[in-house]
């Protein structure tokens, strides 16, 4: 599950999320943050943008437009299995500035979390089908994780009403299953936490494509992928945080897709924490440490990177309507690298 981070600085700005409905900032997956803008290949980025909204563009035509479906009652969870602390109440919690650090033992519960996360996606992609709705998965994805004795992360969580992020096509994130169904041609990224009886979260997620699939879409989900790939590579103890959006930038710019305003950020026992993970050029202060754990989340575009948020309070979709892929891995930081703990 993703956060979104309002862009640069020093007071509060407004988003690049327009907010539709009542007490939309208490619904969002938030950090603010005080950072310079980063001045570095500025004017690149522009002319970057203005290609991708064109991609974005063209791309759209011959596409009807996300529709929402009926959202079915949150589903229940065994009184047995261990809650989050955030579980009976829809505040949204702050993100915590402790960083996630683990000694040999803590590390023995982050892989067995993530490693089900990883097993429970990918469960969830078998099912992404033309005619298969994002209501069932999450269905799915509720049942194997209650099975497995652990509690999905994302019910709950600030209000959310689902056990499972579906985002389909122009949603970037946060998207709650529903009764649509998924269409050939789609795309889905299906977004799965758990939250593990030692307590312990495990978070990932994945772009799958439904049915066939035109080509520029498809290289949009590849990219992407090859996007988070490229930040985990910058990762080893006594490295700069912003090396992960300089590495994911620098590929991005040979595409022309724009990088969307959403992070990556720290994980543990605690859901969302700091560091704030940036998949852009920024001038996140620090460095890796051997023993966080933390993710890398980059969410692509065709086109522009402004949106709306739905009157739900979550689901965020692209103004300009283009197609976004994302991909997210759980990291831990090692001394000569990067392990990755949601691998399948």
């Amino acid at each position: 599950m993703k956060l979104l981070v309002s862009p640069p600085p020093p007071l509060f700005p407004s988003s690049p999320c327009r907010r539709s409905g009542k007490a939309i900032l208490q619904k969002h997956f938030h950090a603010v943050a005080t950072r310079e803008s980063c001045k570095c290949g500025e004017a690149n980025r522009t002319a970057i943008c203005r290609v991708a909204e064109t991609h974005g563009s063209e791309q759209v035509k011959g596409r009807e437009p996300l529709r929402r479906g009926t959202v079915s009652p949150r589903l229940p969870v065994p009184e047995h299995i261990r809650r989050p602390p955030y579980d009976g109440t829809d505040h949204l919690p702050d993100v915590n500035p402790d960083r996630q650090m683990h000694d040999r033992e803590s590390i023995v519960h982050m892989r067995a979390a993530c490693e089900l996360a990883a097993r429970v996606l990918q469960y969830a992609g078998t099912m992404v089908k033309p005619s298969v709705t994002t209501d069932e998965i999450d269905r799915a994805v509720h049942q194997m994780i209650i099975d497995a004795g652990a509690y999905p992360s994302p019910l709950g969580y600030g209000g959310f009403p689902k056990s499972v992020c579906t985002s389909v096509n122009e949603c970037i994130c946060h998207g709650i299953p529903d009764s649509r169904a998924l269409r050939d041609g789609d795309i889905i990224n299906i977004d799965v936490t758990i939250y593990l009886n030692v307590g312990y979260h495990g978070d990932t997620s994945r772009t799958y494509l439904c049915g066939e699939v035109d080509e520029p879409t498809k290289q949009l989900v590849k990219v992407t992928k090859e996007c988070m790939l490229r930040g985990i590579s910058a990762c080893k103890h006594g490295v700069s945080f912003k090396a992960i959006g300089e590495r994911i930038s620098e590929h991005v710019n040979k595409y022309g897709y724009s990088i969307d305003p959403f992070i990556g950020h720290g994980v543990g026992t605690i859901f969302h924490s700091e560091p704030i993970i940036w998949h852009t050029y920024d001038y996140e202060p620090g460095f890796m440490v051997a023993g966080q754990t933390f993710t890398i989340e980059p969410t692509l575009s065709m086109g522009s990177t402004r949106c709306e948020v739905w009157d739900d309070g979550w689901t965020a979709i692209t103004v300009d309507g283009s197609l976004n892929a994302q991909f997210e891995h759980t990291v831990l930081v090692t001394v000569n690298g990067a392990e990755i703990l949601t691998k399948c």
